[in-house]
């Protein structure tokens, strides 16, 4: 199969080099590699220009639209392989990254998608020890469950991928692109969850492997959703961006418990009412801020959903 590999980066130079080495050293090489670029970052054209294109099959795309969903659709434009392979320009793939992807996809054409875990490094230690075997699921009154970094386990069906680690069969993916309805100027939190859920919807498998990895080493962002810290806007858009995936894709009837438990209770990271009065005691005006933010993303998210529905 003719594999292509897809690296969307904005001024991460160095994380960059590191990421082109990680896919030198694959024991199974990459057919195409597709760095997408914005048109404003200098630094970085400056570097691939000076690219030796007997290390790898590099071709750079530009991209004069913010956010990483302009930049993977615009590597989904010009991909030829038979799988194509996203990463981060802050992960590293192991070896035989590329290797087991295939295996996977040529063990069944049912397969349109295959997933892995990612690594996480923090000042050069891994960040957790932690496992998890539920990984990538969506239940059925629309709790969404991440723990991709931290599956461990035989390969398993999933329902959504994490984007520093995730790869589709071309054929599969042909008629479709990511949603340019997710909002931030960046990193565009859960961007993956309606691309990934509609092609459950048409039928394809989605397996998550542990063993297909990445070691992810998260760089400063550069827009308003920084790691680890609260900040309104960011929150507001996160929480958008997973009201109006789950809209679109979940039964009426499961739509309507949804919203019900999304505003009752929600979760820590997109909090309801009920985990407001639970950090209440702890985080203070902190909580009633992450609260609001996250009530107001629900009910931004349903007015995009109910905009489209309209047009």
């Amino acid at each position: 199969m003719i594999i292509t590999v897809t690296i969307p980066t904005y001024r991460r130079l160095p994380d960059l080099k590191r990421c082109l080495e990680a896919l030198q050293k694959q024991t199974r090489p990459a057919n195409q590699v597709l760095v997408i670029i914005r048109d404003t970052d200098t630094e970085t054209w400056q570097f691939v220009e000076t690219f030796d294109p007997n290390i790898l099959p590099l071709r750079t795309v530009k991209v004069k639209v913010p956010g990483v969903v302009a930049a993977m659709n615009a590597g989904l434009d010009v991909a030829q392989g038979d799988i194509i392979a996203f990463t981060d320009d802050d992960a590293a793939p192991h070896t035989d990254w590329l290797a087991r992807i295939e295996h996977h996809f040529l063990s069944d054409p049912r397969i349109g998608g295959v997933g892995g875990r990612d690594m996480i490094y923090d000042h050069g230690e891994l960040f957790t020890t932690e496992t998890k075997e539920v990984v990538g699921r969506l239940q059925w009154f629309g709790r969404l469950i991440g723990n991709h970094h931290l599956g461990v386990g035989t390969a398993r069906y999933v329902d959504v991928f994490k984007g520093v680690n995730m790869s589709f069969r071309q054929s599969a993916i042909k008629a479709l692109r990511f949603d340019t309805r997710m909002r931030g100027t960046g990193a565009q939190v859960d961007f993956e969850v309606p691309f990934c859920l509609a092609l459950k919807r048409n039928g394809w498998r989605l397996i998550y492997d542990p063993n297909v990895v990445v070691n992810h080493y998260p760089a400063p962002r550069f827009d308003e959703d920084q790691r680890h810290q609260f900040h309104a806007i960011a929150l507001t858009n996160a929480v958008h961006n997973e009201t109006l995936a789950l809209l679109e894709h979940l039964p009426r009837l499961q739509r309507i418990i949804f919203i019900v438990w999304a505003i009752l209770v929600g979760t820590r990271k997109y909090p309801g009412f009920v985990q407001w009065l639970r950090f209440l005691p702890s985080q203070g005006s902190l909580a009633g801020q992450q609260w609001l933010a996250s009530i107001q993303g629900r009910w931004q998210g349903w007015l995009t959903w109910q905009e489209s529905r309209v047009s």
